[in-house]
């Protein structure tokens, strides 16, 4: 069954319109009820109108309402308890144990939640551009540059022609160098990350194809991509937010990785040996 419905709302709320947002805080207040009512109905609760509801639905990429009932029917389904669905605070003064518990659970969480919101679609999109350029840059500041480290070593591994950048100007210098054949691929997750949109702005200036990975909702940096890629927002109470986010980021590299690999094992099985046995020859001439 489909789900994502209510992480995907609670996602955008802030960015909503005023009208959108008030249906959204309706619906997340009472999901139950809602997945059993028209439009019509939902309309006059809320009070809005039908039109909003709709458009509702459409911020969230989904087709109609029916479909964003479907997805909270689901996240519905998929809940087994009060506390599923939700992140556990760090409490800073708890136990080891409770400390492992908690942290273990938020980035477990996160990574579900952003299977909710991860676009199939769009992960064959950025595999195929991936797969295709010529030259892949990769920005990414502060945190979001380990995830763009961890990019370069993948793809380096594949014999992909694939550069990190962290620092604003050579971001810059080389994205003024980018052409129709190679991809800008932006990491921010709160998407607002004005290094990134102006690094992203200038290699789409020059034509190349740009991938963004940001939390789920509109942003600066998601406008501007031509293929969206995102995770889930971590609640914003959460101490534990910046590690979990980091580790939905890097599942989703995972997962854009091996769709890359997965449509062209042939080439790129021997190339993953090559480099497991030179780093392994490496580890055994130095014990």
């Amino acid at each position: 069954m489909l789900n994502g419905g209510l992480v995907s709302l609670q996602a955008i709320l802030d960015e909503l319109k005023p009208s959108e947002r008030k249906v959204a805080q309706f619906i997340l207040a009472h999901p139950e009820d809602v997945v059993k009512l028209s439009v019509q109905k939902l309309a006059e609760l809320s009070g809005v109108s039908e039109a909003t509801i709709v458009r509702l639905a459409r911020s969230l990429n989904m087709k109609g309402y029916q479909e964003l009932k479907l997805r909270i029917a689901g996240d519905l389904n998929k809940q087994q308890s009060a506390a599923a669905g939700s992140y556990q605070e760090i409490k800073m003064e708890g136990t080891v144990e409770s400390i492992m518990k908690a942290v273990s659970w938020n980035n477990i969480q996160s990574i579900q939640d952003t299977l909710s919101v991860l676009s199939s679609d769009e992960v064959k999109r950025a595999a195929d551009a991936l797969s295709g350029a010529r030259k892949i840059d990769v920005y990414g500041v502060g945190a979001s540059a380990v995830i763009a480290d961890d990019i370069k070593q993948k793809l380096s591994r594949i014999n992909r022609w694939c550069e990190a950048y962290s620092d604003f100007h050579a971001q810059l210098t080389s994205a003024v160098n980018l052409t129709e054949q190679d991809v800008a691929f932006g990491i921010s997750y709160s998407g607002q990350t004005e290094d990134i949109i102006q690094s992203l702005t200038e290699a789409k200036q020059q034509g190349a194809t740009i991938i963004s990975l940001t939390k789920f909702g509109p942003s600066p940096v998601a406008d501007l991509a031509d293929i969206r890629l995102f995770t889930s927002t971590v609640e914003k109470s959460v101490r534990s937010g910046a590690m979990a986010s980091r580790i939905a980021q890097l599942n989703v590299i995972d997962i854009l990785f091996i769709a890359m690999v997965s449509r062209t094992q042939v080439e790129v099985i021997p190339l993953l040996e090559k480099t497991r046995l030179a780093v392994s020859r490496t580890k055994r001439s130095a014990t």
